[in-house]
């Protein structure tokens, strides 16, 4: 059983007009006037446990309101949500114990407190158990290097050491799922690797299911093994990465560096360019590989050959510029 399901998902809000003057709020509170703006629009997806899964699309897409309705923080307009069999916003301090959330333009740490003392205050809250509030306190530490700034203000940290924070205090009370908005924005790439490796860790280890919404590519291709593009609303892929690549990717590069060819008597496949002694054909599929480098093997001697596959940056293009269409 999927441990979250999303069935024709609907979320709506209302878009007033530029009224001036110091009576627009009331206006506003008392009148059912403005337009409607559909931010996600029949989203339908499940996630299995243990998935590490990508909601990437461009800003305004309906990403973050879509992870607020998973989380319970907004009530969907219309549409079936079930997390851990429960309708999130219905049931906000049941599902609460049970996920963990990082927005990364918010904290839920104490700004003036150290940061030892959010933990704490965090471990009361959740009712943690005080032997494993130790342990996960204790490896979270180890994992991400906060020893050296755990008695630290809040206020003080960098962005990266904040982050890690709050990325330990969504995971102390052991949720199932992890919700993660953006966390790696603005990180240094020190800060933005400890992150990463941890988050593949506890996925791996602890199967926690991941649902990460992010611009930055680098995290797609190291953590995601599945993704979800949305824009405008709707669901344009749902897929493995390797589905992605195929499905945007467009071609492929064969690397070949080769002896005994002449390029003003060349007469084989098509030359993409050459550069540094190497040629390069464009492909499409594997077919078409298999029998370029039938053909190459024929008419020259291959010292090295090498598949390049097509750049994370130039796919996520590809996926934006289809979705506009």
């Amino acid at each position: 059983m999927p441990v979250i399901e999303v069935d024709q998902l609907i979320r709506e809000f209302r878009v007033h007009g530029n009224t001036q003057g110091s009576f627009r709020l009331l206006k506003r509170l008392f009148t059912q006037g403005g337009s409607v703006k559909r931010v996600v629009d029949n989203v339908s997806f499940s996630i299995e446990k243990g998935e590490f899964v990508g909601y990437i699309g461009p800003n305004g897409a309906g990403k973050s309101t879509t992870i607020k309705i998973l989380s319970g923080v907004l009530v969907p307009t219309n549409g079936k949500v079930l997390v851990n069999g429960i309708e999130p916003y219905k049931h906000r301090k049941v599902h609460s114990r049970n996920i963990g959330v990082v927005f990364g333009q918010r904290t839920q740490l104490w700004w003036d407190l150290p940061l030892i003392e959010s933990f704490i205050l965090l471990g009361k809250i959740y009712n943690i158990p005080s032997e494993r509030f130790k342990a996960n306190l204790n490896l979270f530490t180890e994992l991400l290097d906060m020893e050296s700034f755990l008695k630290t203000p809040v206020r003080q940290l960098s962005l990266g050491q904040r982050m890690r924070g709050d990325i330990t205090a969504a995971l102390l009370h052991d949720p199932d799922i992890l919700f993660l908005d953006e966390p790696t924005i603005g990180l240094d790439l020190v800060a933005k690797e400890k992150i990463q490796n941890f988050l593949k860790r506890i996925n791996k280890e602890k199967k926690v299911t991941i649902i990460l919404t992010t611009h930055n590519l680098d995290d797609i291709e190291r953590l995601c093994s599945r993704v979800i593009f949305i824009n405008k609303g709707k669901v344009h892929f749902d897929g493995s990465s390797q589905e992605m690549i195929q499905s945007f990717g467009e071609h492929r590069y064969i690397v070949v560096e080769a002896k005994d060819w002449n390029k003003e008597t060349w007469q084989g496949p098509d030359i993409e360019k050459v550069e540094n002694g190497n040629i390069w054909f464009r492909v499409h599929d594997d077919t078409e590989i298999a029998i370029i480098i039938k053909k190459l093997a024929d008419i020259m001697t291959i010292q090295n050959l090498t598949i390049k596959e097509p750049k994370i940056e130039d796919i996520i293009m590809q996926m934006y510029t289809t979705s506009r269409k």
